[in-house]
């Protein structure tokens, strides 16, 4: 009510209702409602108020989840590309930040394989035809080329209401995975590849998290074990943790160069033959943090291994298209798997991954990925298909991005030039900083790094001296996460110690990544240089 003779009816007996209503010192219904409503808060803030200092008086009531409570698996898990070396990292920069001084003006991360963060310009294509599927209105502006519209459109006509914000089918938009089926065909030499076997995922991560999730199972000395590489990428450990499977280490040569030899794959196996059921093989080419880039010989040994010995292969090919050595090839394990002959083919059980995070795309922040599964079991099959249900689907962003990097521009498109010298400036650079750092590292007293044959990052092995050893046992850490937080404190570089990667016991090394330009790279380079020197005449 506004009021006596206001009334937002129009009925003058209402109005005089009104009026009478407001007898003298009286308030309109609607100013007592708000008042009272006023005096209940004040009231119901002052009673709360003294039942929380009675509260407060007593002891505060135990958390439900304390490290004590919590998942025993999750707390198990370390992933030491994130861990407490960079943890570190951001205090420094948040100190940085605040004025304190440092005896450098930035942190130079260079622990993670992230391409654009470290500088390197996305590739126009890709972000074009991501741009267009984000934005369709796009696709009547004269500023895009016709292949990029072409793919856009054909992305869009397969998502649901043809946009881009809709859910996908969990194993990812049928369309895309046609591409991918076709882009493994054309790699792979003519290999037929199926689309149904091609599924979708959030990143490789995600597709190696998911298989190896419906591999585990069994308990005490029959629980699933997983045969990893070591040096390795530590989202294998930290899975493995996750889900309590049991790791079974194999050992990567490191005086031949990184090399995998199957003689240390059955020393592995039979070891741990004694503690768990082994049954999963898993595989990173080229390596990371190793570089290493296995050759065809190496990949047949594999095979019949996993083959004799009825193991589920599976084959992390992120890095497939970042090989820098002469005579270095990359070489799938579904290709030589199927050149084997049909006895391997139809019976080994793979699964292979790859990303738009690496390669000369570096699109890290998409997700984007596929994995191609062969030989499963049809109510596996089904199976999987249902743990893909639970997440939905993937990024549909991603999916898209994974698109361009299986169906480029070809010869004879208008984009294709443009493409094709992006990408081969980006794997030329990349090259040259391998061997460039390579060299330098080699060249530093203490310090051994073997060639990088591939993927982006140098594993330098470092000699630490006895009395930085015992320094490290003091603190209860590493050798090598003193030096490297040593490293970080003294010249901003953040790299990630090898022991969050594994190595043999006495053997010491730090992963870093060559992504940085050319000249911050050498820069880094040489104050790693600078510092290890200073470190050997400290502890010497």
């Amino acid at each position: 009510c506004k009021g006596p003779g206001v009334c937002p009816s129009g009925r003058t007996d209402m109005a005089l209702r009104c009026a009478a209503s407001l007898a003298p010192g009286r308030q309109p219904r609607g100013a007592r409602l708000r008042r009272s409503a006023r005096e209940g808060t004040v009231r119901w803030n002052s009673a709360a108020k003294a039942s929380a200092v009675k509260i407060n008086d007593k002891a505060s009531r135990e958390k439900i989840l304390t490290l004590e409570s919590m998942n025993p698996q999750v707390k198990a898990v370390e992933y030491a590309v994130r861990g407490p070396i960079v943890l570190k990292a951001g205090e420094i920069e948040k100190e940085l930040r605040k004025g304190i001084k440092k005896p450098f003006t930035e942190v130079i991360k260079a622990n993670i394989g992230d391409a654009h963060a470290m500088g390197q310009r996305p590739i126009t294509f890709l972000r074009q035809v991501v741009a267009l599927c984000t934005y369709p209105n796009l696709l009547d502006s004269p500023s895009f080329p016709e292949d990029a519209k072409k793919r856009a459109r054909r992305i869009l006509q397969g998502c649901g209401g043809n946009s881009l914000g809709s859910y996908s089918a969990s194993q990812g938009i049928n369309c895309i995975r046609e591409d991918v089926a076709s882009y493994i065909e054309r790699r792979d030499g003519g290999v037929p590849a199926d689309p149904d076997n091609i599924y979708l995922t959030t990143g490789a991560s995600d597709g190696i998290s998911t298989i190896l999730k419906i591999l585990i199972s069994g308990g005490g000395k029959s629980r699933t074990g997983v045969m990893i590489p070591i040096p390795q990428y530590p989202l294998y450990s930290a899975v493995i943790s996750e889900l309590g499977a049991i790791q079974a280490n194999y050992y990567l040569d490191e005086e031949n160069c990184w090399a995998l030899d199957v003689n240390e794959l059955r020393r592995s196996l039979n070891e741990a033959k004694t503690y768990c059921n082994p049954k999963v093989l898993c595989i990173i080419n080229p390596g990371n943090p190793t570089g290493q880039v296995q050759n065809r010989k190496c990949i047949e040994d594999v095979i019949h291994f996993a083959w004799e010995e009825k193991l589920f292969l599976m084959a992390d090919e992120v890095y497939q298209d970042n090989v820098y050595s002469e005579g270095c090839q990359f070489h799938s394990f579904k290709k030589i798997l199927y050149e084997m002959g049909p006895e391997y083919y139809n019976n080994v059980e793979l699964a292979s991954f790859h990303s738009t995070s690496k390669g000369y795309m570096g699109e890290c922040g998409y997700r984007g990925g596929y994995m191609e599964v062969i030989n499963l079991h049809p109510e596996i099959k089904g199976q999987l298909l249902k743990l893909l249900s639970v997440r939905i689907c993937p990024p549909v962003s991603g999916q898209a991005a994974m698109d361009v990097v299986v169906n480029p521009p070809i010869p004879g498109e208008e984009s294709y030039s443009q493409f094709i010298k992006e990408k081969e400036s980006v794997l030329k650079n990349l090259a040259e900083k391998a061997k460039l750092t390579e060299d330098m590292f080699n060249k530093v007293p203490g310090v051994h790094c073997n060639p990088l044959q591939g993927a982006m990052y140098a594993f330098p092995r470092i000699f630490i001296p006895s009395k930085a050893i015992e320094e490290a046992k003091t603190h209860k850490m590493a050798p090598d996460m003193l030096y490297c937080i040593k490293l970080l404190e003294e010249t901003g570089i953040c790299v990630v110690p090898g022991s969050g990667f594994g190595q043999r016991e006495g053997s010491y090394h730090f992963r870093m990544t060559i992504l940085p330009p050319v000249e911050k790279l050498k820069i880094l380079l040489e104050k790693v240089k600078d510092f290890h020197i200073k470190f050997l005449e400290k502890y010497a």
